[in-house]
């Protein structure tokens, strides 16, 4: 399969930036047997993770005034789930989830996992939740580096809450205790987070996105009109809310970074974030995937204490349309996740938007660089984003009213499969034609709540769209199998977390739904050999100076080079909070198809609890690992 791959990306970078590109494939519709043989390769067991019915649920919130006659649109997002390890140790069997029914965030096993603890609600006690405020999103994370996981929980109507987890507890509401992670809390509206060590200093940061403008309370049934808003236009809004970076002191405080994005650059309606070191230099970049305006690829300068990004933007060429050009788009950017899409060793960077013929037919991205990984400092640092986007050539470009998107090695053939969480607003009654006559107002009109069309309860718009999953034929084109391998739910999707939460080598995942129930799919399929790792620092005593024993944290920002048994090679990153509200669990896995070998070399790279990089080498066997990465360079095997 990697041979394929490379041979696929070979064709296809030598001839990117030509209208040619893959046009004998560009328009093959596979029949119907072709799906079927894809689909051979998968099987999924659905899971509801949360109830059918419950008290008080609702598929509306309350909202201001002004933004009555829109309801459905301001309520469509909310949904979020995560992958962690609840009980301090090395496996994500455990699940966060938000459900915009009753406004809950609630922890609890995951199916098949057993009844280990009964599930609970984490709920602000300490820190204030006004009746105006609803969660959107949780973020499993070790923020005060004690070994185990809290959660940040981040919602519209206030800023986030960081649940600090008591270490050597069993998982309960007492185990968490809520911590404001601003102070005193602050009204914002955030739709995405993601983490990592942003400046190299050992600590891991947070960064929020933001949608409406601070200090709006949009689910405010008493808020005053006059200052209600939308976004100021439908393809350069720039009056939403700012991008947020808060750098850790290592104990579970952080500290707002007012100056580590240019003012430009910090103001959009953010529904995505992701985290991904493009260039090797051990610094994550960060996408900003905006809603109606230019997404950004910020590239990461950063200095141990000084935190410092600059924007960097694609090249058009002559057959390229401007809202096709990286960081100079147009269309709703919704999801974003990074895979090496074709073999190289080179990050791809995969966008979600929305892509409904007939409406707004915009296209999703497969952001591929045009230089080797080593030529991607140069340009970047001169504000230049050497990526051409290739989703119609490899068939991901449409995908209906996309949000969260995920890629992932299901079926472990060393190949990534793709999945979009799809629909909008589900309804009985389409006004479809009604929000294309919006999309053609003028700008003047748009920013006003008041003078849009009527969204409210029985709408529909793309409310019955199917969830995807992409998989790969052998002609190097993805083709949607999700409706013959069971996960195309009809249900409003938002959010998507990706793990092995059985620890049996194949990858499951989590739809979190809005308005419904959600589900966990358990990967039954007929899969080959893998390669798992749990990558984790020494926390304590162990941070910077090698300790025997002690507690372990995820090494979030490592990175892994597998070489594959066909002579290729597969990269990874340990970033698993990018997307729309999905977090997977942090781990690394690699396909090795059907015949691996023996022992799988692994190059590993990391930065320590005092910010210092090293490379490591491994070879380990098929199977799960997990991997204490120690702060003088050498690479521990747990039992």
């Amino acid at each position: 399969m990697r041979t394929l791959l490379r041979r696929h990306a070979v064709r296809l970078v030598a001839l990117l930036g030509c209208a040619a590109v893959f046009a004998a494939t560009v328009g093959h519709r596979p029949s119907a047997a072709e799906r079927d043989a894809l689909a051979e390769r998968f099987s999924f067991t659905g899971y509801p993770v949360s109830p059918a019915d419950q008290p008080g649920a609702r598929h509306l919130r309350s909202v201001a005034p002004a933004y009555e006659g829109i309801r459905s649109w301001i309520s469509s997002v909310g949904a979020g789930a995560g992958l962690f390890a609840a009980d301090g140790g090395t496996v994500s069997h455990d699940l966060c989830l938000v459900d915009p029914r009753t406004d809950t965030v609630s922890v609890a096993p995951a199916p098949t996992t057993g009844a280990r603890y009964r599930p609970f609600p984490l709920v602000p006690s300490g820190p204030e939740l006004p009746p105006h405020a609803a969660p959107m999103g949780c973020l499993p994370t070790d923020a005060d580096e004690d070994g185990w996981q809290d959660v940040v929980v981040y919602y519209w109507g206030r800023s986030p809450v960081l649940f600090r987890r008591t270490p050597g507890v069993a998982p309960s509401a007492a185990a968490f205790s809520a911590r404001e992670l601003v102070s005193p809390w602050q009204v914002w509206n955030t739709n995405a987070a993601t983490t990592g060590d942003f400046d190299g200093d050992g600590h891991l940061d947070l960064v929020f996105g933001n949608y409406f403008p601070d200090g709006l309370r949009v689910l405010d049934p008493t808020a005053g009109s006059p200052e209600q808003v939308m976004n100021d236009s439908l393809s350069h809004a720039a009056n939403g809310s700012a991008l947020r970076l808060l750098r850790s002191a290592g104990d579970g405080r952080f500290t707002e970074e007012r100056d580590a994005f240019a003012p430009a650059d910090r103001t959009g309606w953010a529904l995505a974030l992701g985290a991904q070191d493009l260039d090797g230099d051990g610094l994550p970049e960060l996408y900003v995937a905006n809603d109606f305006g230019p997404d950004r690829l910020l590239v990461n300068g950063s200095a141990p204490g000084h935190v410092a990004f600059t924007p960097a933007a694609g090249v058009r060429h002559a057959t390229t349309p401007k809202s096709k050009v990286l960081g100079d788009d147009s269309f709703k950017g919704m999801g974003v996740a990074f895979t090496d899409l074709l073999g190289t060793g080179v990050p791809a960077i995969l966008v979600s938007n929305i892509t409904e013929p007939y409406a707004l037919h915009e296209s999703n991205f497969a952001f591929v660089a045009t230089v080797p990984r080593a030529g991607l400092s140069d340009r970047l640092r001169h504000a230049v984003a050497p990526y051409d986007d290739v989703s119609e050539d490899l068939g991901l470009s449409r995908s209906g009213w996309s949000w969260d998107v995920k890629a992932a090695d299901f079926d472990n053939t060393g190949a990534d499969e793709v999945m979009h969480a799809t629909g909008f607003v589900a309804g009985a009654e389409n006004r479809w034609a009604q929000l294309q006559e919006l999309a053609m107002s003028n700008d003047l009109v748009v920013r006003h709540p008041e003078l849009w069309p009527t969204f409210t309860e029985g709408v529909d718009l793309s409310g019955h769209d199917r969830n995807t999953f992409f998989a790969r034929a052998r002609d190097g084109r993805f083709v949607d199998v999700a409706d013959r391998v069971g996960v195309d739910s009809d249900a409003v999707s938002r959010a998507f977390a990706v793990g092995d939460v059985d620890s049996d080598g194949r990858l499951d995942f989590v739809a979190a739904n809005q308005w419904a129930r959600s589900t966990m799919y358990r990967n039954t399929s007929p899969a080959g050999s893998f390669l798992g790792l749990r990558l984790r620092l020494p926390t304590g005593a162990g941070r910077c100076v090698a300790h025997a024993g002690g507690p372990t944290t995820p090494a979030i920002g490592a990175e892994a080079e597998v070489s594959t048994p066909d002579g290729g090679a597969g990269l990874a990153q340990l970033y698993p909070a990018n997307g729309h509200n999905g977090v997977n669990a942090p781990d690394l896995h690699f396909g090795l198809g059907a015949n691996p070998p023996a022992a799988v070399p692994v190059r590993l790279t990391w930065r320590d609890g005092c910010g210092h990089r090293h490379t490591g080498s491994v070879s380990l066997a098929p199977g799960w690992h997990v991997l204490r990465l120690e702060p003088d360079g050498s690479v521990q095997e747990d039992e």
